[in-house]
Formats: C-alpha cells, structure tokens, sequence
C-alpha cells in the first residue's frame, strides 16, 4: 500500500484525540503528509426547524468563534500530539462532518484516512455501533478507513 497522505478529521474531543498515536505512527511508517480536518458545524442548516433564529450577522459571528477557537485547540493538538509528523496541514471548513471529510479525501488526495471509533455505542440489543458519522465515512469513502478504538 502506497500512502502518501492522510487524512485526520478530528472533533478535538479527548476520544477522537485518541487516534493521534495511530497517526503518528502511520505518517513514519509511510512519510506521509497528514491533513488534520476540522469541521465546524453549520448552524443554519437547523434554523428551519425553529422557525425563528438570529441574523445572519449573529450566525457568523458564532461561526467565526467556533473557527478560531477550533484553530487554537488544532494548534495545540499539533504541538502536543503531532511533534513527530514534519508534514501536517490544517484544515477548517464548515458543513456536514460526513460529506466533508468525503470532499476532503478529493481535495488533498488522501490516500488514507484515521478516525476514531471511541464513541462506540452499544445498540438496545447489545451490538457495537458506531457513531454516524463514523459509519457514513467508512461506508463511503473510496480510500481505506483506519478506525482506531
């Protein structure tokens, strides 16, 4: 397996920190260049089931918060957990998290991608689910899924 670049997508939760070992190890192992993605989730798209919601102004003041305050704690995740990765790219977008990782695997060419599968959920009769996103990604995705526990 060729893997040039890998793809990162992370909610900056402690679960999904949990795969940056396996990252690490994967961007040595091949000297890969890894994208650590970030999705920010958009805001309007749940407006309608409201009816009322703020202004536009108000919508993008938050969303322009959520942004920086997300490149603070991606910085952070570089410095602390991604030391031994030369090669990283960060990446924020805005959006659906499943399609925008999918988008993601197009744009930089991921040949890979790492997710976390910590918020396993077990269902009413007993199975291990994942979470939705997670399932919608491995489901989808046209390059491999590494799913870290």
């Amino acid at each position: 397996m060729n893997v040039k670049t890998i793809l990162w997508p992370t909610d900056l939760s402690a679960a999904s920190r949990k795969a940056a070992p396996s990252v690490v190890s994967l961007a040595e192992k091949y000297g890969a260049t890894v994208y650590l993605l970030y999705v920010a989730v958009d805001l309007c798209s749940y407006f309608p089931a409201y009816g009322n919601y703020p202004s536009g102004e108000e919508v993008q003041r938050f969303q322009s918060w959520e942004i920086e305050q997300a490149k603070k704690k991606l910085e952070s995740l570089c410095q602390e957990d991604l030391k031994a990765c030369p090669n990283i790219e960060v990446r924020l977008v805005t959006g659906s998290a499943a399609d925008e990782i999918l988008k993601a695997v197009e744009t930089y060419g991921a040949d890979m991608i790492v997710m976390t599968a910590s918020d396993y959920r077990t269902s009413p009769t007993g199975e291990a689910r994942m979470s939705h996103v997670v399932h919608e990604v491995a489901s989808r995705s046209p390059v491999p899924v590494h799913i870290v526990k």
